[in-house]
């Protein structure tokens, strides 16, 4: 089986992994840059890659279009002109899916078939790099089929995307955007509002920064997305957001006048509605937003303390991805947190913490 991956980044590279572990597999890797193409040799994602569109997809199986959104059409014309290989599935990764569906429905597809795309998981890290075959274990998977699309061809994406390790489900490309645009694309907005908000007032005082470390900066922390990446999923999916965004001005004005009237119990009640909803959303499973795993610990003022710290994760195979000293004074304990890439390795790092007898929480 030969699978060609159009964009061999993050997602891509990712899904190429995971699908080194079926047998007789072929990956061939496409890029528009040959420093990208070999990278993604020399790191074992692919057998080869190419800067041939044509020769990446020659005789292929499978192609998934791994570019960002706003050249998913634009790849999707070029593959669509070349001859495909009898039976070839097309996918995409697209975080949007209403418009390159109505782009597919334009081809004609004749020998083979296109089946959109999108799994719900992602990292706060970028490029072929920082691909793992984990990162879609226990997220979701979405196939946008068009309604009288063969369901072998679905069947045999289905089959193949087990190998993520992510649960398979389909519905519409309208419903999607719908859907994803309320729980990943207006929450990256709210945040960037937020972070320009803030960054505002800080420039008539500078304790406003100071201030926003910690609890603030968790929060807002998708606001330092890639700005082109979402500049053209935003623009890609503007009539689902602006509805969104009116909706959430109805949020907004409820507090306001909530606050103007004192309606501390109004309030309270919104409070309580928000708490319920949160409590019955599932803690273990990846969503379109890419879960961060953290713990902190308090830190004495000692010297040394942070390499004690970071050799004894160490030399217990614990990998750390980032460590970050959020605040720490002189006579007063220090809050470290400690990143990690999954919750495996955070919760065997929060073991040897605890065993050590650091104070150790989770966000």
């Amino acid at each position: 089986m030969k699978i060609a991956v159009i964009g061999v980044g993050l997602i891509g590279g990712s899904l190429a992994l995971c699908f080194r572990g079926k047998p007789d597999v072929q990956l061939v890797g496409y890029s528009h840059r040959q420093d990208l193409a070999d990278l993604s040799v020399e790191l074992g994602v692919v057998d080869s890659a190419t800067l041939s569109l044509e020769e990446a997809v020659q005789d292929a199986d499978f192609i998934f279009i791994s570019t960002p959104v706003g050249l998913l059409e634009t790849y999707l014309e070029q593959i669509h002109a070349l001859p495909l290989k009898k039976g070839c599935i097309v996918t995409d990764v697209g975080s949007t899916k209403a418009s390159i569906a109505a782009k597919a429905r334009e081809l004609e597809w004749k020998e083979a078939c296109f089946i959109g795309g999108h799994p719900m998981a992602g990292s706060e890290r970028s490029g072929v790099q920082a691909a793992t075959s984990l990162l879609f274990e226990n997220a979701y998977y979405v196939l946008t089929p068009e309604p009288d699309t063969d369901p072998e061809p679905i069947q045999s994406l289905s089959e193949l995307l087990a190998y993520t390790r992510a649960k398979v489900i389909c519905m519409e490309p309208g419903q999607h955007d719908e859907i994803v645009g309320a729980i990943s694309h207006l929450p990256h907005i709210i945040a960037v509002a937020l972070v320009n908000q803030i960054s505002g007032y800080h420039d008539s005082n500078p304790l406003y920064r100071t201030l926003a470390a910690g609890g603030f900066r968790d929060i807002t922390r998708i606001a330092s997305s890639d700005p082109v990446v979402w500049r053209d999923i935003l623009l890609n999916n503007r009539f689902n957001l602006l509805k969104l965004l009116r909706d959430w001005n109805v949020q907004v004005e409820g507090f306001i006048d909530q606050l103007e009237r004192e309606d501390g119990e109004g309030i309270s009640a919104r409070f309580r509605e928000a708490g319920d909803f949160r409590d019955e959303l599932p803690e273990r499973r990846k969503g379109a937003i890419a879960k961060t795993y953290d713990l902190y610990l308090d830190v004495p003022d000692h010297p040394g303390i942070i390499g004690r710290i970071t050799t004894e994760l160490g030399s217990r195979d614990v990998n750390l991805s980032n460590l970050q000293i959020i605040e720490s004074r002189e006579d007063v304990p220090g809050l470290m947190r400690l990143s990690f890439r999954d919750e495996v390795q955070m919760e065997r790092a929060r073991e040897v913490l605890s065993s050590l007898e650091f104070d150790v929480y989770a966000s």
